[in-house]
């Protein structure tokens, strides 16, 4: 067994580029040694702006004999008619080096062949490591790479230095005009000569004394801990963001917090408007005083401890206090246009060429939003989600957002109340993105909620009806998102209504534009893609906290009614888990796979009792009517572990059915009745789920 030690270095790579880099040689890395048959131990990944490593634990020194099955010519083409073996016979069992009469015979869908078992010996490791990786520095997927000199391979940025160890041992690799060694370089202003690595293990101590964290989790936890302290004793409490930490932990091998200031007359701006203006250009942290109100002061992380810290402060202030006069500059220049005049300007604004501008989506958005305030009783809020949506998009046009596209919704919000809009209108605006992202909550009040779902679902039933549907890894409208911020949303705030006609009136609205997509051949309804979707995205949300079959067996019983299906989820997951579920789930299997079958023969109708002949069908007939009431009870007060709770009572009659009564019976008078008394036992649990999804073992 041995160590790995595998580095590029290279200019200042973008912060956005080091975790997926790593990601790809890590992912690139495993699969090749995988495919070769190299085992080795734990991975640790390394990187800085300069550099991406993985350092590998217990490889093997060569890889497993292995004998492998090696076909050869057909048992026809091998032997003539007595028997003889022929010229394939013979070439086969010389480059196997076998007689033929050692050749096995094996049967194949083409018919009988020729087969022999080949041993083949392992390999060194150190010989195959090249290949791998080779592979894994032309396999990253870098968003943008350059080129260099004269060379024709290309990087995120140009490539200095490889290292390439196997124990003590150089892997030669070759990229570009770099060739692996044992050389790599500390921090490039403090400790920017070389540095020989004698063994992967002393990697990392090697550059922490070169004032280079090389762990991205621990210069992180450094980071945080300096900001930190850095905060506290300028007399404030570091703003939490954990995107800006992300980028700024990729931006320095070292960070070395300062703290500056700014004029305190900027802060009559929007918190949200200066948190901005720092993070997103300059990458600084904010501070937050008494009350959680910002201070007047920031957090720059250079990548070197300055000697002179007020020279460093001041030209962090320098640029800050230039990005913050534009802010201003914006907000005072877009506060002089009344906020309701900006929305006739969103006609010249496309959304999307074959879905029209950005004034059409809103007057989408407008009626969709009324419609979803009808479906979900929430009427008493129509008037403010009219105005707000009529207003949702109307910040497009200004130059702040025009500035700082994150601050859609931010400034609409603002611009609505400096126009004397009523605040809930004004909310509203602001809380139909949310969530924007992962640190984010919900919308907090209807209006808002009820708009947000009329933009995203207007967007996925617009962008479906144009064939711009996600496909594969693709995404580029972020419908994915969109369809389960949706559902998080209705859940949430428990809407019920029914999707299905949601969908309808969006497809309504849409339908002049639809008209003009060109359609494909035997393509699916739009309604029935965006539903197929949706369930998708169900699928995949739920699977996360429930069972795959549980979620499935709801799902197939219906989710038109999104929180009812999510509490049909819940009731049954909470079932599952009793220790009799097994036994009672293969009961109500067999009773939903019979009525499944029998479906296209046999008509729904009542159970006609004169023809109940079997005292243990008349018996089953007595509990199911006995239950019936309370089930639909239970069902429409929404409670459906109670619903359940009266079901599970009747495995015990159902079994009994099953052992007395022959349900095909070749009477079909009979035999269609007793497929009836079964169909109402599968209509008391198929409202919740179908049984037939349900594994009868966990």
């Amino acid at each position: 067994m041995a160590e790995l030690l595998f580095e590029l270095g290279s200019e200042e790579l973008p912060a956005r580029f080091v975790a997926p880099a790593l990601d790809d040689v890590e992912r690139v890395f495993t699969e090749q040694c995988r495919a070769l048959g190299i085992t080795h131990g734990a991975i640790r990944r390394f990187g800085t702006p300069r550099r991406l490593a993985l350092y590998v634990k217990d490889v093997a020194e060569k890889t497993p004999d292995v004998t492998k099955q090696v076909q050869g010519p057909s048992v026809k083409a091998a032997f003539d008619d007595k028997g003889a073996p022929k010229v394939p016979a013979a070439k086969f069992a010389e480059s196997v080096k076998l007689p033929v009469e050692k050749l096995k015979r094996v049967q194949t869908p083409k018919g009988e062949y020729l087969a022999a078992d080949v041993e083949e010996k392992g390999r060194r490791v150190i010989e195959l490591m090249p290949e791998v990786l080779s592979a894994c520095v032309r396999k990253i997927g870098f968003p943008k790479s350059m080129r260099w000199g004269d060379v024709d391979q290309a990087f995120g940025r140009p490539l200095h230095w490889i290292v390439a160890l196997l124990g003590q041992e150089v892997v030669p690799v070759v990229y570009a005009d770099v060739k692996s060694g044992r050389v790599t370089k500390g921090h490039r202003f403090l400790a920017p000569g070389a540095i020989t690595i004698d063994k992967p293990a002393d990697y990392e101590a090697l550059l922490e004394k070169a004032q280079v964290v090389p762990d991205l989790a621990k210069r992180r936890a450094q980071l945080v801990e300096r900001i930190e302290a850095a905060a506290k004793k300028a007399g404030g409490a570091l703003l939490k963001d954990e995107e800006l930490e992300a980028q700024v932990v990729n931006l320095v091998e070292l960070p070395s917090p300062v703290v500056g200031t700014f004029e305190e007359r900027h802060l009559d701006l929007p918190a949200e408007v200066l948190i901005q203006e720092m993070k997103s250009h300059q990458r600084y942290f904010s501070l937050t005083g008494a009350g959680g109100k910002l201070l007047p002061k920031f957090i720059a992380v250079s990548n070197t401890p300055v000697k002179d810290e007020r020279l460093s402060v001041k030209g962090y202030e320098r640029v800050l206090r230039a990005r913050l006069t534009d802010g201003r500059f914006f907000f005072d220049e877009d506060r002089r246009v009344p906020f309701a005049d900006r929305v006739t300007r969103l006609h010249r604004r496309t959304w999307v060429a074959a879905l029209g501008s950005m004034a059409e989506k809103t007057d989408r958005i407008r009626a969709l939003g009324i419609l979803l305030a009808e479906l979900t009783g929430k009427g008493s809020v129509r008037a403010t989600v009219e105005r707000a949506a009529s207003l949702c998009k109307a910040d497009l046009e200004t130059g702040m957002v025009g500035e700082f596209p994150e601050l859609q919704g931010v400034m609409g919000r603002e611009y609505a109340l400096a126009s004397g809009e009523p605040k809930e209108v004004a909310l509203a605006i602001f809380e139909h993105y949310l969530p924007r992202g992962a640190s984010d909550g919900l919308p907090t009040q209807d209006p808002g909620a009820l708009i947000g779902l009329a933009d995203r679902l207007d967007s996925l039933c617009g962008l479906f009806g144009i064939g711009k549907k996600p496909t594969g890894a693709k995404d580029d409208f972020a419908l994915r998102r969109a369809a389960i911020t949706f559902i998080r949303i209705v859940t949430a705030r428990a809407y019920r209504f029914s999707l299905g006609a949601a969908i309808d009136g969006s497809l309504k609205l849409l339908a002049a534009r639809h008209a003009e997509a060109k359609k494909k051949p035997g393509e699916a309804p739009v309604k029935d893609q965006v539903l197929d979707f949706f369930k998708g995205r169900l699928d995949s949300l739920w699977r996360e906290a429930h069972r795959a079959d549980v979620v499935d067996a709801v799902l197939s019983a219906g989710f038109d009614d999104l929180v009812a299906a999510h509490r049909r989820l819940e009731a049954l997951s909470t079932y599952v888990s009793r220790p009799d579920f097994s036994a009672l789930a293969g009961t109500f299997k067999r009773v939903a796979n019979i009525v499944e079958k029998q479906a296209k023969d046999v008509t729904r109708a009542p159970v006609d009792e004169q023809r109940l002949v079997d005292p243990a069908e008349k018996a089953l007939y007595g509990d199911v009517s006995k239950v019936r009431d309370a089930v639909q009870a239970a069902l429409f007060a929404d409670d459906y572990a109670g619903a359940l709770a009266k079901v599970v009572p009747l495995k015990v009659p159902v079994d009994l059915f099953f052992d007395k009564v022959m349900v095909m019976a070749e009477d079909k008078a009979l035999r269609e009745n007793r497929v009836r008394l079964l169909m109402d036992i599968g209509a008391l649990f198929g409202t919740v789920a179908d049984f037939s999804k349900l594994q009868s073992e966990s």
